[in-house]
C-alpha cells in the first residue's frame, strides 16, 4: 500500500446574487486570473450559457480540474476544486482557490466537504 495522498478535493455549494451567478465572462476571467496567480497550468476548458442566464464551467489543469455550475433564478451555485499532489503539495492552493471563489461570487457558503483523496 503506497502512502501516496493524491490530493485535497472540495466540493461546495453556496447561495449568491442572480448577476454573480449570471457572470460567465468574469467568471472565466476569474478562473484564468486564479489559475496563473497560483502557479497552476490550464490544459483546456469548456464554458456553456444557458438561456435563462445559468452557465456551467470545467477547467482542466495539468493538476487536476475546477468547475462550477449556477442556478441564477435559485441564487445557487455548485463548485468543485481537485489538486493532486503529484509534484507538490497543493493543499493550500485548493483552499486559496476555493476561498477566493466564494470572495469573487460575494458567496455565502451553504455546504462544503473536503476529500483527502
Amino acid at each position: 500500500m503506497s502512502n501516496y495522498n493524491p490530493g485535497l478535493h472540495i466540493l461546495a455549494g453556496f447561495s449568491a446574487s442572480v448577476s454573480s451567478l449570471s457572470g460567465m465572462e468574469a467568471c472565466r476571467q476569474f478562473f484564468d486570473d486564479t489559475t496563473a496567480k497560483l502557479g497552476l497550468v490550464k490544459v483546456g476548458d469548456v464554458y456553456h450559457r444557458f438561456p435563462n442566464g445559468a452557465f456551467t464551467a470545467v477547467v482542466c489543469l495539468t493538476e487536476s480540474h475546477v468547475s462550477i455550475h449556477t442556478w441564477p433564478e435559485h441564487g445557487l451555485a455548485t463548485f468543485d476544486v481537485f489538486l493532486s499532489n503529484f509534484n507538490n503539495d497543493n493543499t493550500e492552493k485548493v483552499k486559496q482557490f476555493y476561498a477566493a471563489t466564494l470572495l469573487h461570487f460575494g458567496a455565502t457558503e451553504i455546504s462544503k466537504q473536503e476529500v483527502k483523496r
